[in-house]
């Protein structure tokens, strides 16, 4: 790996990984505020998934202006934003400022994973995109293991609200060096106006190809992150048994288990393709293993709680290959927009997800801060569900994605 793709890597990676210490923070957090505020499931869930929902509605400009502007301005710019946020959610003594504070992070982070992709596809053979994107992923799955053990650690020599006032710093910096180091990539730029790059997006959300790629994804990957960011915690307290620090050091096993799996899925994907696996083929198997991963765990598989929770790591990042599939069948001057379009879905999804696992949960009343095993049995069953149904529009016949990409989006121009 030369030195500009290297330098590409290591910084827009530094930036995926603040972007997930943001997203799980609150499952380290969810205790100490819960007692400090007094909130409900429901409450966490709609506090938490906030962050998702800032995400999401960011991604179709943030899509826009990745494209016009490219990685290195549009991500320096926003991750501004985060740092403002979690300084007003540190800083917060009410849940409606927290609130705020929550959907500041999430805009500002809202580019660090689409920045990445379209950096990455501008300096890196598209063959080699696939496990570029999952060791991507798996630094920034370093932010799911600093919200486990090492965040719980943390908190017992300094308060949350110290923590917060860190993360300020931290994105700052990362911010600053990739303004400052970034590689900006000169290609041919297309004489439009935001809003034909607009059209760009709808053109991409009207795209059979698209719903097609992203059908399976999207729900595996709003369930994954999900519970990894806040319920998982809970689940592995109230139905396992688990104190706080054992709990904790299995989010943390689950974490490192992600990185391994998005980092040896993409390595895998090369050599599958050689044999005459496709890309969309490999990535359905390693969802469809989620699935049956997320079921021995509901049912309670008589094997170790370590296993188990490494293999739910290992498949829930697999649908990330959804965006090297993308990149192959959308050209340059949309990867920006393809990407943004499929994260805003994923995000929404976890949104809802996170409130609607809490206000399952909330129909119980809790017991010593625990709800019993039957209300996420509930929850988790359902979850189940929408990915069993998205799973069978995932692998009925089609022919749109044999069409030629070129073919496809030629008549389309930004």
């Amino acid at each position: 790996m030369s030195s500009t793709p290297l330098r590409v890597f290591l910084l827009f990676s530094a930036g995926y990984f603040v972007s997930y210490v943001f997203r799980g923070v609150n499952l380290g957090f969810a205790p100490l505020i819960t007692h400090e505020l007094g909130l409900s499931a429901t409450d966490l869930g709609l506090l938490t998934s906030l962050y998702f929902l800032g995400f999401a509605g960011a991604q179709l400009p943030a899509g826009v202006l990745l494209d016009h502007y490219g990685s290195r301005r549009v991500t320096a710019g926003m991750l501004l934003f985060a740092a403002a946020g979690i300084g007003v959610f540190g800083a917060a003594h009410g849940v409606g400022a927290m609130m705020v504070g929550r959907l500041l992070i999430g805009v500002g982070v809202s580019v660090c994973l689409g920045g990445a992709f379209k950096a990455l596809a501008q300096h890196f053979p598209a063959a080699r995109l696939p496990l570029i994107n999952g060791l991507v992923m798996a630094v920034g799955g370093l932010g799911g293991v600093v919200v486990g053990s090492p965040l719980t650690w943390v908190l017992t020599f300094a308060s949350w609200r110290a923590v917060c006032f860190a993360l300020v710093v931290l994105t700052i910096v990362v911010a600053a060096m990739l303004w400052a180091f970034a590689p900006e990539k000169q290609e041919t730029r297309h004489q439009a106006s935001l809003v034909s790059q607009f059209k760009g997006t709808w053109h991409i959300l009207r795209s059979a190809a698209f719903w097609k790629i992203a059908s399976f994804s999207v729900v595996t990957q709003g369930v994954f992150y999900a519970m990894q960011s806040l319920w998982v915690g809970a689940w592995l307290r109230d139905v396992s048994g688990f104190g706080s620090h054992e709990a904790a050091a299995l989010v943390s096993v689950l974490g490192f288990a992600m990185m391994a799996g998005c980092v040896g899925f993409g390595a895998a994907a090369r050599s599958m393709e050689r044999r005459g696996l496709s890309l969309y083929a490999f990535c359905g198997v390693g969802m469809a293993l989620f699935v049956i991963t997320q079921l021995l765990i509901m049912l309670r598989a008589p094997l170790p709680a370590g296993l188990l929770w490494a293999a739910y790591g290992i498949f829930g990042g697999v649908g990330i290959l959804s965006y090297a599939v993308l990149a192959r069948h959308f050209p340059p001057h949309l990867i920006g927009r393809a990407n943004t379009t499929l994260t805003l879905i994923i995000f929404l999804l976890i949104f809802g997800f996170q409130i609607g696992v809490g206000a399952v949960l909330s129909r119980w009343t809790p017991v010593d801060g625990h709800y019993p095993p039957a209300a996420h049995l509930l929850a988790w069953g359902i979850l189940v569900a929408l990915q069993l149904a998205s799973a069978v529009w995932y692998v009925l016949p089609s022919r749109v994605l044999a069409k030629d990409p070129a073919h496809v989006h030629a008549e389309h121009q930004p």
